[in-house]
């Protein structure tokens, strides 16, 4: 079993490179012109729909190969036309970084100037300006300025933040591992919840556990300010539970009576993020 020391040791031995696995996005595809699957060598026979071509790396195949390509996508930048709304693990591998560099970008920020700040990630930020830094990252990525001088107001900050979790195709703590949480979350006994969390957190997506634990270690740090900024490990739980998790079926319901749990599972990721990640 992976324990959270080989996996943190993985990571930093991946520091230059990150090789997060992520699978072909593989769409049907018409050719122009004689072509031949990059995975069999052979031929492509018709006249349309002769194969599939992965969207994010550009890699052409049969649709039968499809079936047996690894899951070694590298994604190519100028495929990937955003930064908002992308898959987070497509995002990384496109950009050889660790975490999202919006996430990297926004708590850096917001720990150089707002962690005293009241509210913090409680209070909204306008969200016309909120909108303006989403453009910033998808236009600019990496460059996106977004100090300061042109954003006094770190809620918009914290704000553009938590849009960019809420706007992933898939949640940072995912569809496939969310049910397990949630049953994690029910567990009274609290040495044995932990350990069971600390099972599911293994389960998730390299690229996602790390952008998961490298929040929590901002949140833990927010926390330490709960006499300026009054926000404590519950309170946070509250925001970033539905920000971080969602439901796989888009059902009202589950998502009322999961609402307690999602924010104790978020409580329970700051208030042990030592003993967790």
């Amino acid at each position: 079993q992976i324990t959270s020391l080989v996996r943190r040791t993985a990571l930093t031995q991946n520091d230059n490179h990150f090789n997060y696995e992520k699978a072909h996005n593989f769409k049907v595809h018409t050719f122009r012109g004689p072509h031949w699957c990059e995975y069999c060598a052979n031929f492509m026979w018709g006249l349309i729909a002769q194969g599939v071509r992965c969207s994010d790396c550009g890699l052409n195949v049969h649709k039968q190969c499809s079936k047996y390509v690894p899951n070694d996508c590298q994604p190519d930048l100028k495929r990937i036309k955003r930064v908002y709304c992308c898959d987070l693990t497509t995002l990384v591998k496109a950009h050889n970084t660790q975490r999202p560099m919006v996430v990297d970008s926004c708590i850096r920020e917001i720990e150089a100037r707002g962690l005293k700040s009241e509210g913090l990630y409680r209070v909204s930020g306008f969200t016309e300006h909120i909108e303006d830094v989403k453009m910033a990252f998808d236009r600019d990525g990496d460059k996106a300025d977004i100090s300061a001088s042109i954003y006094p107001d770190i809620n918009i900050i914290a704000g553009a933040l938590k849009l960019y979790f809420r706007d992933l195709p898939i949640p940072v703590i995912t569809y496939d591992t969310y049910s397990k949480f949630i049953e994690a979350a029910k567990i009274s006994n609290p040495d044995e919840r932990l350990e069971a969390i600390h099972e599911v957190l293994m389960l998730l997506p390299a690229a996602h556990y790390e952008t998961l634990r490298y929040l929590m270690i901002h949140l833990k740090k927010v926390t330490l300010h709960e006499k300026e900024n009054f926000m404590n490990a519950e309170n946070l739980g509250i925001v970033f539970g539905p920000t971080l998790m969602r439901p796989p079926e888009d059902s009202t319901l589950a998502t009322l009576n999961d609402m307690r749990y999602q924010k104790l599972i978020v409580q329970i990721l700051i208030e042990n993020e030592d003993v967790l990640f």
